[in-house]
């Protein structure tokens, strides 16, 4: 336990407590508190997410399990009741600002910090997570009969590892759709996994100059135009020019692509 309050001590750091207290006052949000403040309310909530929590019992009874370590952050345990009534009134606006200026403080920190290999082109990883709602209390989040979610459609920016776009839907709503609505720069590297194999998203990107990279289908069709000379020792076995000769696939992608088959020692797998 002294390790997790000391890791979590050094989490805190990243939000200064007066520019924190600006964006309190900016929102209004303890205009009718009594004695619980939102910087208790925060780190309650900052705990509960990295305890990982599922109730509000679990974060008071945690929080009180280390409360004379607590005293440092400038906090007490609160009551259920407390916590509860701050979640439903206080302002969402306030965590809105306080993830800009931490947002803010990373990408200066970032910036400028030189990187022993990195490509020429802008590099981005584009995934999406699910992420659990009660359906009784969010009925339009989706996903299935008895459970709700919302998806998050994410662009990671690999010069700072920091998202650079988001994109929130309910849990129903498919990968694919949602990149067909990004708009990406021509010359940017998008990888990606099997979920957002497409051949018309694919077609889209190549036709507006994005490079992407991601895993084929097993049962892709295609046919080899050109075969190129791979690396000496190196784990590269393949190194093609194809065309995509399925039907739809031809007809959504009508461009040459490269395929490149490897050895993954890790795993034992090509």
């Amino acid at each position: 336990m002294n390790r997790f309050c000391s890791m979590f001590s050094q989490i805190l750091q990243l939000f200064p407590r007066l520019a924190f207290q600006e964006d309190v006052k900016k929102v209004q949000a303890e205009r009718h508190a009594r004695g619980f403040s939102s910087w208790a309310q925060f780190v309650s909530m900052l705990f509960c997410q990295l305890g990982r929590a599922h109730s509000l019992r679990e974060i008071v009874n945690g929080l009180r399990s280390c409360e004379g370590k607590l005293k440092h952050l400038g906090i007490e345990a609160p009551k259920r009741a407390t916590l509860s009534y701050a979640n439903g009134h206080r302002p969402w606006e306030l965590y809105r600002d306080v993830f800009f200026d931490l947002f803010d403080r990373c990408k200066s920190e970032v910036k400028g910090r030189k990187k022993k290999f990195r490509f020429k082109n802008k590099l981005v990883s584009l995934d999406s997570s699910t992420i659990d709602l009660c359906l009784s209390l969010y009925d339009w989040a989706k996903f299935r009969r008895t459970k709700g979610a919302v998806k998050l459609h994410l662009l990671l920016d690999h010069d700072g590892y920091l998202p650079c776009f988001a994109v929130i839907t309910d849990g129903k709503v498919s990968d694919v759709k949602v990149a067909h609505t990004l708009r990406i720069e021509p010359g940017t590297i998008v990888v990606d996994d099997r979920g957002y194999n497409d051949y018309g998203l694919f077609g889209k990107w190549t036709a507006q100059g994005v490079f992407f990279v991601t895993r084929m289908k097993d049962n892709a069709l295609y046919e080899v135009v050109q075969t190129k000379e791979i690396p000496q020792n190196r784990n590269i076995l393949k190194d093609e020019v194809i065309r995509l000769t399925g039907m739809k696939a031809e007809q959504n992608c009508p461009h040459l692509l490269r395929r490149i088959e490897a050895y993954d020692t890790e795993t034992d797998r090509t």
